[in-house]
Formats: C-alpha cells, structure tokens, sequence
C-alpha cells in the first residue's frame, strides 16, 4: 500500500462475497488504498457483537494493485479491530460499512452488522459511513447507487466527521432518487419475532423473523418516510447515547 494515499478500510455483514461489497471495492478504489476485511459468511444482525470466547481465522482471498480483500471468521466488529491490527500499515481515512442488502433505518440501526462496523470505526475516532439499499435480493442493481455514494466519500475524506459521529445512508430501490433527505431515525417496533414450528423428531424450533411498524408514518423529518417517498436518507448518528434532556430529573431524585 502507498503511504502517500488516503486508506480505506470496508467491512460488512453480508460476507465477503456479497455483490454490495464487491460493487462499493469499484466504486471508491480510485480514491485510495483499499483493505477489505469481511466476514467469511453473512453475518446479518451482528450488532457490535464480537468474538471473546473462540479465536479467529484470517484468509486473504484477493490482491490487486491498491485493494486486498481478507475474510475473517468472527464478526463484522472483529472484522475491523482485526483489520485496524493487522492489515492496516497506518491508520485508515476512512470506515466504511456495506453495501448492506436490506435497509438500516429506524431501530433496525441497533441490529445492524453493518451499523456495527461504522460505529467501531466512530469509536476509534476515524471517520465512518454505512451504506445500505432497501432490498434483501442478491443481485440488485447498486449503479443508480454510484455517483451518491463517491460523493460522500469524497466529502468526507476532504472535510471529515465530528468526533463520535458517524453518518448512516439507506438507499430506496430505484433507477433514480427524488434527492437526498438528512434526517432523523424513526420510532419503530418490530412484532410477530417468533416462528414456532414443529420437527418431525418430536421437538420444537424457532425462526426469527418480524414484522415492521413505523409507528411515526406522519413525521416527514424521519428516515422511513424520505424511502418511502423515494429519497436517499442521511442519517448522522451519535456515539453518544446519553439522555441530556433528562439528566436534571434524575438528579432530582437524589437532591
């Protein structure tokens, strides 16, 4: 890797293979050096989990000039303290997360691998973006995706991020977007978790699935209603979750 060029580290939780990470590699390699380091396997709702009770497994599965691509057997947390550690001659420029195939808006940011690449990446104080499109197909088509996504990059390399702020981007399926929308993370809930079902050996066994409620539909300042309507959302999100606004209430109770 060139020291004089801006380093790119990417990750996600759909796995090494996954088109979206293979789509984002060509769409900022000209940019800088670019490490990949993935998850061997999909990933999906990994959170900021990592692995503290098994080792891990690097492999590197393709070279060419200015980008490596590594897998790694833990998740996509693991992926990058693995990657800041060993892969990186220097510290990265840039963190970024995705291409996730399936939207990250409202809660679903807490579930999110993807998420949880951009956040550890926030919290070794290196600016960090998550991209994801509103779709859960293998093959989608990422080109509408391209000239939104070197912008930012290209923005944030130049100008940066905040301390303990990262930037979270969901695309809406389409040939063409309505624009661009910052906003803020919709309430939401999730119901209908659980699928019991029945073996034929006599036990029984569980799926997770879910069905999503905005249970805001009316706000239009939150990131479900501008993919909704067929804008990309930013969503800039904060490593900080302290609750400011009810900090003198509770101090009340020990007054």
């Amino acid at each position: 890797m060139k020291n004089n060029k801006p380093l790119i580290l990417i990750s996600n939780d759909d796995g090494y293979r996954a088109k979206g990470i293979q789509c984002l590699v060509d769409m900022v390699k000209d940019f800088g050096d670019v490490i990949v380091c993935a998850p061997n396997s999909g990933r999906s709702g990994s959170s900021r989990a990592f692995t503290v009770t098994d080792s891990l497994r690097l492999i590197k599965r393709h070279v060419e000039p200015g980008v490596e691509m590594w897998s790694c057997t833990g998740t996509p947390v693991d992926c990058v303290k693995i990657a800041l550690s060993q892969l990186c001659d220097r510290k990265p420029d840039l963190v970024i997360g995705g291409i996730n195939h399936g939207d990250n808006a409202s809660v679903n940011t807490h579930y999110s691998g993807t998420m949880g690449v951009t956040m550890e990446g926030c919290m070794k104080y290196i600016p960090s973006i998550a991209f994801s499109i509103c779709t859960h197909v293998p093959d989608p088509d990422f080109e509408p995706l391209r000239p939104y996504i070197r912008d930012m990059v290209q923005r944030v390399l130049k100008e940066g991020l905040p301390k303990g702020i990262c930037l979270n981007v969901n695309f809406p399926v389409s040939k063409h977007f309505k624009g661009v929308k910052v906003c803020r993370m919709a309430f939401g809930t999730w119901g209908n978790e659980i699928d019991k079902r029945s073996h034929p050996r006599g036990f029984d066994y569980y799926w997770m699935i879910g069905d999503y409620t905005n249970d805001e539909p009316k706000a239009e300042d939150t990131d479900n209603w501008a993919l909704t309507h067929g804008y990309v959302a930013i969503t800039p999100t904060k490593m900080d979750v302290t609750a400011y606004e009810i900090m003198d209430d509770i101090r009340k109770w020990y007054e």
